[in-house]
């Protein structure tokens, strides 16, 4: 019982004391605000590139294109995300009065993308070259096959590969503090500097943390699930 109620008053001296759990909700917010954009930013470059490199496969066309897409993966891919941020925000924009969560935004969108864009060209090249005979028998040119038949089969086959990449984007945002972002980490660690309690503090934002990839990992699931129920039907 004295455990208990010692336990009890440290979670009230580490969160309640001066509100500090508002530090945690401020944070929350910032880090799914982080995300949500990044997602955005991630998709639609990924996609684009996804399509130059694909064009290039099946077609040889967009060299130069495809040059620099490939260029961007490999630098991309090849560094850690906390350095490309810590690049955008101290080298990049250096000179730039700029709000840090527009660069953390830019940062990890740019760094989703390069991810996003393996997975939709896996998912394009996955597609039978059949498929683009149809389109073509059917009178379609390249890009209205690309658009009318091959691009909504590669979707669907894709869609938990790029639920999961949103998953871990989430997490990737945690080394927002790099750049003095108080994100949901961030939070914690300021609780853990005021309180000179390191556990609770960061033992709740793993628990935040973790309590948002289980709900993501589920819904991942549930569409998993349907997409085999509606392969099966």
């Amino acid at each position: 019982m004295d455990f208990f109620q010692e336990f009890l008053h440290k979670l009230y001296t580490t969160f309640v004391v001066d509100d500090r759990w508002i530090y945690l909700v401020d944070g929350l917010k910032t880090t799914l605000f982080i995300t949500f954009f990044a997602v955005i930013i991630g998709m639609i470059l990924g996609f684009l590139i996804a399509v130059i490199r694909s064009t290039h496969d099946k077609k040889g066309k967009l060299k130069f294109l495809n040059l620099l897409a490939r260029i961007y993966l490999t630098v991309i891919r090849g560094t850690p995300v906390v350095v490309q941020l810590l690049i955008i925000y101290f080298v990049i924009f250096a000179s730039f009065n700029i709000d840090k969560t527009l660069v953390a935004i830019l940062a990890f969108g740019l760094n989703s993308a390069a991810y996003v864009a393996e997975i939709f060209r896996s998912g394009i090249m996955s597609i039978d070259n059949g498929q683009f005979e149809a389109g073509a028998s059917l009178g379609l040119n390249y890009s209205r096959t690309m658009i009318y038949i091959v691009l909504p089969q590669a979707f669907k086959n894709i869609l938990p590969a790029l639920a999961n990449e949103c998953i871990v984007l989430l997490k990737e945002t945690s080394v927002a503090g790099y750049i003095a972002l108080t994100d949901l980490t961030k939070g914690g660690d300021i609780i853990r500097s005021q309180t000179y309690e390191a556990f609770l503090p960061l033992i709740a934002v793993a628990l935040i943390y973790l309590i948002m990839v289980m709900f993501l990992s589920a819904m991942v699931s549930k569409l998993e699930r349907r997409l085999a129920k509606s392969d099966r039907g």
